[in-house]
């Protein structure tokens, strides 16, 4: 499963916050709630927090093995 975890702390220690992500940057409350949420993101919406945020994508999100993960096979 993919963990947004390191998106709160990335953004806990920038200048930013949900509010400026919003206002100054035009990104949308859903997108605040799908990381909130645990949701999927779109790749060009990720590009977007890591310009946003100066952080590498690591710093956004996280793969956590869980067993409830959909098998390959």
């Amino acid at each position: 499963m993919i963990s947004y975890k390191p998106f709160w702390n990335t953004l806990e220690s920038s200048q930013e916050t949900t509010y400026t992500l919003i206002t100054k940057h035009s990104v949308s409350s859903s997108t605040i709630n799908r990381l909130r949420r645990g949701d999927g993101l779109s790749t060009l919406t990720l590009n977007d927090l890591c310009r946003i945020l100066n952080c590498k994508i690591e710093d956004i999100l996280e793969y956590v093995p869980n067993n409830d993960d959909q098998s390959l096979q």
